[in-house]
């Protein structure tokens, strides 16, 4: 399981839904919708400290330019360590914030030519992240 540590920037409500922002370094803001508000979470507060987490297989792999996707959740790396399997293949991302994990398809590692040393961007859906409390 992926973390990453930062506090809560901002919360937009609709319903009973909210759509989080969690700032974890200077620029760089990740957003998370869960099905709660201020009003039946009362962690949900401004400059909260929170932890993202998220699973591996959650984890998308990019290279280039990104620019027209609409995952907004995004941090750029390095490949620290590729191992490489029959089906899929796990991926260690080294970032400024620590360490990504991510498990892609092993095909997708060939057709995207990743190797150790490459520059990618790490990606994950904004449904895909949960908080908790630190």
């Amino acid at each position: 399981m992926n973390n990453l540590k930062g506090h809560i920037s901002a919360v937009q409500v609709s319903g009973t839904m909210s759509i989080v922002s969690v700032t974890i370094a200077k620029d760089l803001i990740w957003k998370v919708i869960v099905i709660e508000t201020p009003e039946t979470a009362p962690y949900l507060v401004i400059d909260k400290k929170i932890t993202l987490l998220f699973k591996e297989t959650e984890v998308i792999i990019g290279t280039g330019d990104l620019l027209n996707l609409s995952i907004q959740n995004r941090i750029t790396g390095t490949i620290k360590q590729l191992k490489k399997g029959t089906l899929l293949s796990n991926i260690l991302v080294y970032t400024t914030l620590g360490d990504v994990a991510a498990i892609v398809a092993t095909d997708a590692i060939e057709k995207l030519q990743l190797k150790e040393g490459l520059n990618i961007t790490a990606m994950v859906k904004l449904n895909e992240i949960m908080l908790s409390e630190v």
